[in-house]
C-alpha cells in the first residue's frame, strides 16, 4: 500500500491535529483521514480565548473549517491504543484502526484544588471560556493563581472590565521565562493598572468548598472570583501501558515520530526526546509547525519545516510582546531601538550557545524582521 492511500487517525482536534490535517492533504494523502476529537465546540484557535473572548461577552472562537479535507470526524474521547492491532477506542466503544497515527491531544489546564473540592476556575477550552465569563460579569474582585502568561492575560482582562485584581506566584510576573529585565516592566505597569502582586514562598491552595479564595502561609485572601493559571499537563492517559508516553508528555524527535512505530506526535502533548531536558514547549507557532512535521513524516516525505518554531507573542494590559527566539532570557538585553521605560522597545540577548531572541516590546514591528533579526542580528533601518 502506498503511503498516500494510508488510513490515518488523528486524536486531538488542537491546532496540531488540524494543521498535521491540511499537511497530509496538501502533500498529496489521498487514503482516509480520521479525526478523534473530544471537544465539543470543535476545532479552534485558544489563543485569543485568553486575549479577546473573556473582553467581550459577544466574542466568539475563531473556528476552523476542515470540510474540504473530507474528514471523518469523530466527537468523542480516545481512552486507548492497542499498537499491535493498531486500533483505537473511544468512550463510546468504537474502534478506529490506522496504518499510521498522530498525537494531538494537547494538553490540560493544571488544577491545585484537592480532591473533592469544588468550584476551581481554569481557562483552557472555549467552555472554560464561556463559564469565566459569565463570572466575571458579576465579579467585583478576583484572584489569579499564577504570573505566567495566561495568569497575566487573564489579570489584564480583569483590570479592562474594572475588576479589582490580585496575582499570586512564588515568582515575579512572567519572571522564569522573560527574565527580570521585562519582569520589572510588566510589574510596575501592572501597579499602574491597580493590579496587584503577591508573592509567595511556597504553592498556596484554595479556600472553601466551593472555592472562595487561597490561603497561604500566614494568611488568607478571598475574592468573588479565583482563577487558576498554574500551566497544564500533557493528555496522555489514554496512551497508558503502550510506552508512547511518560511523565513528561510523548518524545518526539526532528521527525516527530515517538518511540512506536507508525505513531507521530505534536503540539503541547509532545517534548523533544533528543534534546537536553525534557521540556515541553507549548506554544500556538510549535504546534503548528510540529503537526506540518509529523504530516510529512506519517507520509514519509520530507518536512517543510524544522519541528519547533520559536515565537510566540502575548498582550498585557494593552501591551503586545512578540518573542522570537529561545526563551528563557537572562540579564540585560541590548536595546536596539526605543526605551523599555517609555513602553515601546526593540530588544536583543545573545545566548551561550549563539543563538539570538529579538523581543518587540510595545512597538509594532512585523515578524518577518524580528526572524531575521534572529538570524542575522542586524539593527533595523525601518
Amino acid at each position: 500500500m502506498s503511503t498516500f492511500d494510508r488510513r490515518i487517525v488523528i486524536v486531538g482536534d488542537s491546532i496540531a491535529g488540524c494543521t498535521a490535517a491540511r499537511e497530509l492533504r496538501a502533500r498529496g494523502h489521498r487514503g482516509p483521514l480520521t479525526m478523534i476529537g473530544a471537544d465539543a465546540d470543535g476545532c479552534y484557535a485558544r489563543p485569543p480565548l485568553s486575549k479577546h473572548v473573556l473582553k467581550s461577552e459577544a466574542a466568539e472562537a475563531e473556528r476552523w473549517d476542515l470540510s474540504d479535507l473530507h474528514i471523518t470526524s469523530i466527537v468523542d474521547r480516545a481512552v486507548s491504543v492497542d499498537t499491535d492491532t493498531r486500533t483505537v477506542t473511544t468512550v463510546s466503544g468504537a474502534d478506529v484502526p490506522y496504518d499510521a497515527l498522530i498525537v494531538a491531544t494537547g494538553a490540560a489546564a493544571r488544577r491545585i484544588a484537592a480532591h473533592g473540592q469544588a468550584g476551581e476556575t481554569v481557562l483552557r477550552t472555549f467552555a472554560d471560556a464561556r463559564a469565566l465569563g459569565s463570572r466575571l460579569n458579576q465579579a467585583r474582585t478576583a484572584i489569579i493563581v499564577g504570573a505566567g502568561f495566561l495568569g497575566m492575560e487573564v489579570a489584564s482582562t480583569c483590570a479592562f472590565r474594572g475588576i479589582e485584581a490580585t496575582v499570586v506566584d512564588i515568582d515575579a510576573p512572567l519572571e522564569r521565562l522573560l527574565g527580570s529585565f521585562l519582569s520589572e516592566s510588566i510589574l510596575l505597569r501592572a501597579e499602574s493598572a491597580s493590579v496587584n502582586f503577591v508573592r509567595v514562598d511556597r504553592p498556596v491552595s484554595l479556600l472553601g468548598n466551593p472555592v472562595v479564595g487561597v490561603e497561604l502561609a500566614e494568611r488568607t485572601l478571598a475574592a468573588d472570583l479565583v482563577v487558576t493559571c498554574a500551566g497544564d499537563v500533557p493528555e496522555t492517559s489514554w496512551l497508558d501501558g503502550t510506552g508512547i508516553s511518560d511523565r513528561y508528555g510523548v518524545g518526539i524527535d526532528e521527525r516527530c515520530t515517538t518511540t512506536v512505530s507508525n505513531i507521530f506526535a505534536a503540539g503541547d502533548v509532545a517534548y523533544s526526546r533528543t534534546a537536553p531536558a525534557q521540556v515541553r514547549s507549548p506554544f500556538w507557532s510549535n504546534a503548528v509547525a510540529q503537526g506540518k512535521v509529523a504530516a510529512a513524516s506519517a507520509l514519509g516525505l520530507d518536512p517543510t519545516c524544522a519541528p519547533t518554531d520559536d515565537y510566540f507573542w502575548t498582550e498585557i494590559l494593552g501591551l503586545a510582546i512578540k518573542v522570537v527566539g529561545p526563551l528563557p532570557l537572562h540579564g540585560d538585553p541590548t536595546v536596539l531601538e526605543g526605551s523599555v521605560d517609555d513602553g515601546s522597545a526593540l530588544l536583543q540577548w545573545n545566548h551561550d550557545d549563539g543563538r539570538k531572541t529579538i523581543v518587540a516590546f510595545g512597538m509594532k514591528k512585523p515578524v518577518g524582521l524580528l526572524r531575521r533579526l534572529a538570524r542575522e542580528s542586524a539593527v533595523p533601518t525601518t
